[in-house]
């Protein structure tokens, strides 16, 4: 057992996406999509996180972009002489899901040695580094391009695959063999997705070959490809496999220093017959038989996620150290920490049966665009990582904190880890696939990470506002993304009332409160100043000092009409207030009064709120006059930033769990007229809008002063869906 894991127990490794893939002519870079790059700055942030080693990109279609003698090398020469510095040891990847610079491919005869003199170059360069991952996941990127089509060279068969395969595993071991006469100590750490394929009973036959291809790249750099290996006919007769290219390996062995296992919640599949309980893009087929293959999680009648058979089915095949070498999932924020507290719980509990488990790797730290549509197409689709680089400057999220207690082997406390993740829960079932798919199944061993007390002692979150649609939108979210939580009324809190509130703190003892109660008739308010300012600033601030004294998070709204409307962009968070109407004024003296009271509040601004439960939104209401024919009115000359309730309810709740403070501005975006929000609606629900009537707002017979520009940016990069894409989703289209 290696000497840094029997003396510290399990390692925290992290790492950046940086997949350079080739669609056609065109190349998809991670590292070139984001402001930031892993720069000094980030390395230093990662450090501070408790990180031993770090996966980090020096890559072939970057340093020599057209494959010839020129390279560049200063991006690299800058970043590994900081890292240098640092008590973080790179593994440094020379191809991540990549084919190689334009005068190659994974298909060219020549592809393995040209790697290997890149590796030398590398290797000669920065003698220094000792662990190495010189391909990245070689099986996936085989099957992505040589069996699937959606990489270059968009290969749909066999004999491409097992091209691409024979090609980047020979490549990983002339480019160690090239390493290693300029360091001999170097290590190969050798990656690949590892997940097991589950089936009904009629296609048990092809779960069990899914099973046994899983191990073939590691099995081919290993030596372990020989005639008495269950694969042996098929490589020789469907792939076209001779005999010699088979027996390179067995007679050039490198087997890995580590066994890496990447692992995702997409990583375990189910297959199954039944073509019609699921959509169309999972039908697929073997050329025997059409099934559908989806992921066990979404399909299986028993929680999944349990990483420690896996690790040790990988400990007990190779006798070889493994790392679990990529941790992360597309969730909302309390599932990426449950994922990663989860996979750190069964690597710890697989060491502790015996397995060499060296590390668990928190992978995609400054996030990842596009894996959505499988780096097909550029859509800007961003999944978070530890850290969100949206505003140019990374924002560490509650996965940065998690990471430190691992990395320290400190007992993990947040709330939001008490639950279980959607993989875990029912309610990941879709239409009627959870009707049958557990039928001839293994049982599924699972060891889910532990909530922290029973549901009736487990940490909360109150909401207030239990009449509100926006109370109610969070009392659901929380739901659905098992935050425990309270939702209460004014007869259970009156916010203006500090004996209620504190009453209320005690007996509930909540982690976090969200305020989403208030006065909200902006018309009446002028009429009714007195009762406004209550409920909408009174009440934040006897909340503030509640929530300050008793060190409980809060999350309160302010509204976009806290401005005057005399710009013509949108405003951001810094920006003066100027209110023109009672109910600004009221929203704008809460600002002040909360954060003063509590500097550590989330004050959020939001803006033209519309959504499933809001029938009286103006959305809402456009729409249904317009659908019965009739005339709709809406105003031409104010400029709003709708927002779609569902998305401002989930951004929040990551914020809230991230612990941010201060004034935040959270819309879906697009700076639209009323006008031009009802058309939009409209065209989208594929209703006739020409009985819609523009009108100026002076005649709506609105007493209060509305800014005619009140649209809301950010400065703080944490962008929502577009508007259009709520608006879809509004509508079920």
């Amino acid at each position: 057992m290696d000497a840094r894991a029997e003396v510290g127990g399990l390692e925290l490794w992290g790492g950046i996406e940086c997949t350079v893939n080739r669609v056609g002519d065109r190349y998809f870079s991670q590292l070139d999509q984001r402001p930031y790059v892993g720069g000094e700055g980030d390395l230093h942030r990662f450090a501070e996180l408790g990180i031993r080693a770090l996966r980090y990109p020096v890559l072939w279609e970057r340093v020599m972009t057209d494959g010839g003698s020129g390279a560049d090398w200063a991006w690299s020469d800058a970043h590994l002489a900081a890292l240098r510095q640092l008590p973080m040891r790179p593994i440094v990847g020379l191809v991540h899901h990549g084919s190689g610079p334009r005068d190659t491919s994974l298909v060219d005869p020549q592809f393995p040695e040209k790697l290997a003199r890149y590796a030398s170059m590398v290797a000669r360069r920065y003698p220094w580094i000792e662990d190495y991952t010189p391909v990245n996941e070689p099986l996936t990127t085989a099957r992505f391009s040589g069996l699937y089509g959606l990489w270059y060279p968009h290969g749909r068969d066999v004999v491409t695959f097992r091209k691409a395969l024979f090609n980047q595993c020979r490549g990983i071991v002339l480019a160690m063999r090239a390493i290693e006469r300029v360091n001999p100590a170097a290590r190969l750490i050798q990656t690949d997705d590892l997940g097991t394929t589950y089936a009904t009973p009629a296609l048990q036959y092809q779960a069990d070959f899914n099973n046994r291809l899983r191990w073939l790249g590691w099995d081919l750099v290993c030596g372990r490809v020989g005639q008495d290996h269950p694969l042996w006919p098929w490589l020789r007769n469907a792939c076209q496999a001779s005999e010699a290219d088979i027996a390179w390996f067995a007679e050039h062995p490198r087997p890995p220093d580590v066994i890496g296992v990447n692992h995702y919640v997409t990583s375990d599949r189910f297959l199954d017959g039944n073509l019609e309980k699921y959509p169309a893009s999972c039908h697929g087929g073997n050329g025997r038989e059409r099934y559908a293959d989806v992921e066990a999680a979404r399909a299986v009648a028993g929680p999944v996620g349990d990483i420690a058979p896996l690790l040790m089915e990988a400990w007990r095949r190779y006798g070889l150290p493994v790392a679990v070498t990529e941790a992360h999932i597309d969730a909302r924020r309390e599932g990426q920490m449950r994922w990663l507290a989860g996979l750190w719980t069964g690597a710890d509990e697989a060491r502790r049966a015996g397995a060499d488990i060296q590390a668990v790797t928190a992978w995609s730290l400054l996030g990842s665009y596009d894996w959505n549509c499988l780096l097909t197409e550029r859509q800007g689709y961003y999944e978070t990582g530890a850290f969100d680089v949206r505003s140019g400057q990374p924002r560490g999220t509650a996965l940065t904190g998690l990471m430190r207690a691992l990395a320290s082997r400190e007992t993990a406390t947040h709330p939001a880890l008490s639950g279980t993740g959607w993989w875990q829960r029912p309610q990941r079932f879709g239409g009627e696939a959870a009707a049958s798919p557990a039928i001839g199944l293994p049982p599924l061993r699972v060891s889910p990470l532990p909530r922290l007390r029973a549901d009736n002692e487990r940490p909360s979150i109150v909401i207030i506002g239990a009449n509100g649609m926006l109370g109610r939108t969070f009392a659901r979210a929380c739901a659905e993304r098992d935050l425990h939580h309270r939702l209460l009324n004014r007869s259970e809190l009156d916010i203006a009332d500090a004996d209620s509130v504190r009453a209320a703190l005690v007996r509930f003892r909540p982690w976090a409160v969200i305020n989403a109660a208030g006065y909200a008739r902006v018309d009446e308010a002028e009429r009714d100043p007195t009762r406004c300012f209550r409920e909408n600033a009174l009440g934040p601030e006897i909340l503030a000092r509640a929530c300050a004294r008793e060190g409980i998070e809060l999350l309160t709204f302010s509204s976009h009409l806290v401005f005057d409307g005399e710009r013509r962009s949108p405003y951001l968070e810094s920006d003066a207030v100027s209110p023109l109407n009672v109910y600004g004024l009221s929203k704008a003296r809460s600002e002040t009064l909360v954060l003063d009271r509590y500097p550590g509040a989330l004050v959020v601004r939001t803006s033209a709120l519309f959504g499933p439960s809001h029938e009286n939104s103006f959305v809402a209401s456009a729409l249904r006059a317009l659908r019965a024919g009739q005339s709709f009115q809406a105003a031409h000359d104010v400029t709003i930033s709708p927002t779609y309730v569902p998305d401002l309810v989930d951004t929040c709740l990551d914020l809230l769990i991230d612990r941010e403070a201060g004034i935040w501005h959270i819309t879906n975006g697009d700076a639209v007229t009323w006008s031009q929000l009802a058309v939009r609606a409209a065209a989208r629900a594929g209703v006739d809008s020409k009985r819609l009537r523009d009108r100026a707002a002076r005649r709506s017979g609105i007493a209060a002063v509305l800014p005619r520009y009140s649209a809301l940016g950010s400065q703080r990069g944490f962008s929502m869906p577009s508007l259009d894409d709520a608006l879809d989703r509004y509508l079920g289209t």
